[in-house]
Order: structure tokens, then C-alpha cells, then sequence
């Protein structure tokens, strides 16, 4: 790889116990935010999806912009990427009249082709070579098909083939929604705000014991 595309180190995290816990609450977040969004802030669904897509892009920047993993920019972004993820299949379910059957489909399609891409063009799939501007973009590319996939896959599992919340991003949905609705009943604010201080106080965890920073870092001794 030519240096000039090269970047210092690693962008994320290893995956750890930690990973896939911050992973599910995000994708609980991503469902419940984007209710709470959609229903308290009045800009209507198009309006929070531009807004959240424009603090995004903003984030995504300052993680490419890092020069190797930082646990809080990471995380945020995946945060947001859950939430405008949501977004994207409700935009498409409910202003477009999209199928969920069909968005499902073309997402999990879509995936499928990014992962085809970037192994052809890369010649790797590993998470502990994302060291290029290249690769993370697939990555995060990756993440995004991944999250909106969770919500489309969700929802048409839960309410469409009646199979109850308990799968995915719809675990947000068992949580806020009534009790007449087959939920808890905790409503979007509750879950929201509960859900984000676990993850507030894991990646702080994170941030300050680097444990999940990947294994090649740790041998090299490679600061923070």
C-alpha cells in the first residue's frame, strides 16, 4: 500500500465482550432516539433525518481525521450511525410506502456488495488492518447498511410477521412501547437516556483501561 494512503494505526476497536455489549445498546439506542426524535422535536421524520445524517457526517469527519482508534469519537459515531440508520428504514417504510420486505432485502443486498468490494479491492476483511482512509470507508460503510438492516429485518419480524420485540433494534421497541402494544411500556425518554448512560460509562471504561484496543497496538506499546 503506497504510504501516502497508509495511516498510522488501527481505526477500531477489537471485539471484545465489550464490543458486542456497546454494539446492542447502540442498536437499542438507534430505535428508541429516533422514535424520541421524531416524536419531541417537531421537525418531523425528514427533518430529524437530515439533522442527525448532518451531526453524522460531522463525527465521521473528526474519526477519519484521528490517526488511531479513539474510543469516545468511535462510539458517537456509532451511536449516530444506529440512529440515522433507523431513520433511513422509517423514511422508506413510512413517506415512501417501501415494503419492509423489500427494504430488508435491498439492505441486506447492499451489505453483501460492500463486503464483496471491499475484499476485492483490499484483499482483507480484517479489523485489525483498518490503518487506510480505503478500508475504513468500507468499514463505516459496512456499519451503516448494518444498522438500517437491523431496523428493517426488526420491524418486519415483530410487527409484520407478529413475532413479538424480542430480536435486534425491535428490543427498543418491547421497551418503550405501552403495554397495550406488546411493550414495557418505559417510553422513548426512559429507555433513551437509560440506555445511553451504560454506554457513556463503558466507553469511559474504555477510554481509560484501552481494553479493547487491538492486540498488534498493545504488543507494539503504542500510546493512547
Amino acid at each position: 500500500m503506497p504510504a501516502r494512503h497508509r495511516l498510522r494505526r488501527n481505526k477500531v476497536p477489537e471485539v471484545t465482550v465489550y464490543f458486542w455489549i456497546i454494539k446492542v445498546l447502540c442498536t437499542t439506542v438507534g430505535e428508541t432516539a429516533a422514535d424520541l426524535l421524531n416524536e419531541k422535536a417537531g421537525l418531523g421524520l425528514t427533518g430529524v433525518s437530515v439533522l442527525m445524517s448532518a451531526l453524522l457526517a460531522g463525527v465521521l469527519v473528526v474519526q477519519f481525521r484521528t490517526c488511531a482508534y479513539r474510543a469516545g469519537v468511535y462510539w458517537l459515531a456509532v451511536a449516530l450511525i444506529s440512529i440515522v440508520g433507523t431513520l433511513i428504514s422509517d423514511n422508506l417504510t413510512d413517506n415512501m410506502g417501501v415494503p419492509l420486505d423489500t427494504s430488508t432485502a435491498v439492505f441486506a443486498i447492499a451489505l453483501a456488495v460492500v463486503f464483496v468490494v471491499w475484499y476485492r479491492r483490499e484483499r482483507t476483511l480484517s479489523i485489525h488492518s483498518i490503518d487506510t482512509t480505503g478500508r475504513e470507508s468500507f468499514y463505516w460503510l459496512a456499519v451503516r447498511f448494518t444498522f438500517a438492516l437491523g431496523t428493517a429485518a426488526g420491524d418486519l419480524v415483530s410487527e409484520r410477521m407478529d413475532l413479538g420485540y424480542w430480536l435486534g433494534a425491535s428490543v427498543g421497541d418491547y421497551l418503550s412501547q405501552s403495554a397495550g402494544d406488546g411493550g414495557l411500556g418505559l417510553g422513548t425518554v426512559v429507555t433513551s437516556t437509560l440506555f445511553l448512560a451504560v454506554i457513556l460509562g463503558l466507553v469511559v471504561y474504555l477510554a481509560v483501561t484501552r481494553k479493547d484496543v487491538t492486540e498488534a497496538e498493545r504488543e507494539a506499546g503504542l500510546p493512547a
